[in-house]
C-alpha cells in the first residue's frame, strides 16, 4: 500500500502531523507493507531566497491577527507537540523553502529523503538556529542524514537540479486538488487532510488496507 504526503518544511502542522501519522503507522499491523512517499508543497510560493522573517511578523500580516492572536497560536503548537514528544521554538523564522525540497529530492534518489526530512523539521522548530537562506546549515543537515556533504553542496550550488521535480509534485497536487498541507493519499483512492489525531490516521489506512483486500480476485 502506498502513501503519499504533501508537506512543506515550513508548515509546522506538518511537523505535528507527521508525527501523528508515524504514531499511526507503527501501530499499523500491515505496516511492513506501506510504501510512504513524501511529495513537495509551498506554502508560501511566492516567497524568495534571503527574506526570512518572524513567523510572528507573518501571521499578523498573513491572517491580518494582534501579536496576542500569533503568540497564542504558538502556544498552542507548543502544547501540540510536547504532547508528542516534540520540541518547538516559538517564534522561530519563517523563510524559502524551494532549496529544502530540491535537496530532499536529491536525498529520495539516495533514500535518505525521510531522514532528511525529518531534520529539516527539527531544525526548523526545535532549534534556536534559523534553517533559512544558510546553505551551509542544509549541507551539515544532508551529512548527517547520510548523504555526500559535496554532492549536497553542489545541488544547492545549482539552481535547476531536481527543480522540475519539485515543481512536478506541486503540479500534481494542484491537479488533485491539494490546497494545504499536511496531505496524505492513500493508494490514491483515499485522502486525509491535515495534522488529524493517530486514531483518524488508523481509520484510514485500515479502509484503505481493506479496500485493497476487497479488490483482490477470489
Amino acid at each position: 500500500m502506498r502513501v503519499e504526503i504533501w508537506t512543506d518544511i515550513s508548515c509546522p502542522w506538518c511537523y505535528v502531523g507527521q508525527a501523528r501519522f508515524a504514531k499511526a503507522l507503527a501501530a499499523f499491523p500491515h505496516r511492513a507493507d506501506v510504501e510512504v512517499t513524501h511529495r513537495s508543497f509551498q506554502l508560501d510560493p511566492r516567497r524568495t531566497k534571503g527574506d526570512a522573517e518572524p513567523i510572528i511578523d507573518v501571521l499578523m500580516k498573513g491572517k491580518g491577527w494582534s501579536r496576542a492572536q500569533a503568540l497564542a497560536n504558538e502556544d498552542t503548537l507548543s502544547r501540540q507537540c510536547a504532547d508528542l514528544g516534540l520540541d518547538y521554538v516559538m517564534g522561530r523564522d519563517h523563510g524559502y523553502t524551494f532549496d529544502m525540497h530540491r535537496l530532499l529530492h536529491f536525498a529520495a534518489e539516495r533514500g535518505r529523503r525521510h531522514e532528511l526530512l525529518t531534520l529539516l523539521y527539527r531544525a526548523n522548530f526545535a532549534e534556536e538556529r534559523s534553517v533559512y537562506d544558510d546553505d551551509e546549515r542544509l549541507v551539515e543537515l544532508a551529512a548527517e542524514a547520510g548523504l555526500d556533504a559535496d554532492a549536497a553542496r553542489r545541488v544547492l550550488a545549482d539552481p535547476s537540479a531536481h527543480a522540475d521535480d519539485v515543481r512536478a509534485d506541486m503540479r500534481e497536487a494542484t491537479e488533485i486538488g491539494v490546497t494545504g498541507v499536511p496531505f496524505f493519499v492513500l493508494d490514491r483512492k483515499f485522502a486525509v487532510s491535515g495534522a488529524q489525531r493517530p486514531e483518524v490516521f488508523s481509520q484510514a489506512l485500515a479502509q484503505a488496507w481493506e479496500s485493497r483486500a476487497l479488490s483482490r480476485p477470489a
